[in-house]
């Protein structure tokens, strides 16, 4: 397991990017992102208001994204050089890519 300092860097890094490129696929799909607090937000425009959450949780070294009524918990994979999903073995982009596509029925990648 990462120690504190390290999984700190590496999510911040993460963050970094994936909130770029959601900006981009946000533009080009209609959906809205927010990030602070350490957290990125995403916001669709429907009769629900569903929000997407992906948020680090230090104490376990994991990201959390709360999404389809779902709460996916990534850990950091030396092997892949990225925080994967244990269940299915998606790294994070590929798991946001799945749940933007099922959420906005249609292709999306991250």
């Amino acid at each position: 397991m990462l120690d504190e300092r390290e999984f700190q860097k590496k999510y911040e890094e993460v963050f970094e990017r994936l909130q770029k490129r959601l900006l981009a696929v946000g533009d080009e799909c209609g959906f809205e992102v927010e990030g602070g607090s350490g957290k990125i937000e995403i916001l669709f425009e429907d009769d629900d208001e569903t929000r997407f959450v992906i948020s680090p949780n230090s104490p376990v070294r994991q990201i959390w994204i709360s999404a389809l009524t779902t709460s996916f918990k990534l850990g950091w994979s030396e092997e892949k050089n990225a925080f994967v999903l244990e269940k299915t073995g998606e790294k994070l982009d590929e798991v946001m890519s799945r749940i933007l596509s099922q959420q906005l029925g249609a292709a999306v990648t991250v």
